[in-house]
């Protein structure tokens, strides 16, 4: 009776065993695989995005619209307008704006649901080529762990660089490129400070503020972000 008790413990160590390092070599399989797309980005862009992807899936899609432009030819005033409407310590993290976290934990708790966000542009970014909508503590860990290889392996220019075209702002419209001559019929190269300024305050909801639309939260948004232009320091 002991003897087979026995074996019967040595059988489920096994299997324990055999499962945890199933699941550790399947979960660095998966690392090594986002990785391996993060480092051939150092060089070459993206021709979609987990984000895009999930767009052109929904009943009604309409085509996505993407042209990629690189970073000398983006307008300075959309990429200082972005930083500071997005993540104003852009060039000083190192992908988590620990403060802003905090803040936000603070507000969300006194008003008893989440009302406020603080991804920086990193997390954005891992989020936008890799990861699902969901709002799990599974995809939250992923993206911080995309999020610590964006950083270590891109340089904060590249990673503004791939952000600006690949942000969404619009109904299918995905990138500086594509949102500046759907918005204003001219390329990215020659918006405007206001022109960016709209851009960049429709970010959070761009399906809502077509063509140029303005509502007096959009106003009160851009004059917020006029302000912190200025300061805003990019790469």
């Amino acid at each position: 009776m002991a003897r087979r008790r026995f074996r019967f413990l040595v059988l489920a160590w096994k299997t324990f065993c055999y499962t945890l390092g199933t699941a550790v070599i399947a979960v660095v399989g998966v690392q090594l695989w986002f990785l391996s797309h993060i480092v051939y980005w150092s060089s070459y862009n993206p021709s979609s995005t987990a984000f895009m992807e999930r767009y052109a899936e929904q009943p009604g899609a309409k085509p996505v619209r993407q042209a990629w432009v690189p970073y000398a030819r983006i307008s300075e005033h959309l990429k200082r307008a972005v930083v500071a409407a997005e993540d104003a310590k852009f060039l000083d993290h190192e992908g988590f704006d620990w403060e802003a976290i905090q803040k936000a934990m603070q507000k969300n708790e006194q008003r008893g649901k989440v009302v406020a966000g603080a991804s920086t542009i990193s997390q954005q970014l891992a989020k936008n080529l890799f990861l699902s909508g969901s709002r799990s503590w599974a995809r939250k860990g992923q993206e911080a762990i995309i999020t610590w290889m964006l950083e270590r392996t891109l340089s904060k220019r590249r990673i503004l660089e791939i952000y600006l075209n690949i942000a969404e702002w619009g109904d299918g419209v995905f990138g500086a490129e594509a949102a500046a001559r759907h918005h204003f019929g001219a390329p990215a190269a020659a918006l405007t400070a206001e022109q960016a300024t709209w851009l960049a305050a429709i970010l959070p909801a761009p399906r809502r503020y077509d063509r140029g639309r303005q509502t007096a939260y959009i106003s009160g948004r851009m004059m917020t972000i006029s302000a912190r232009m200025t300061a805003a320091q990019i790469p």
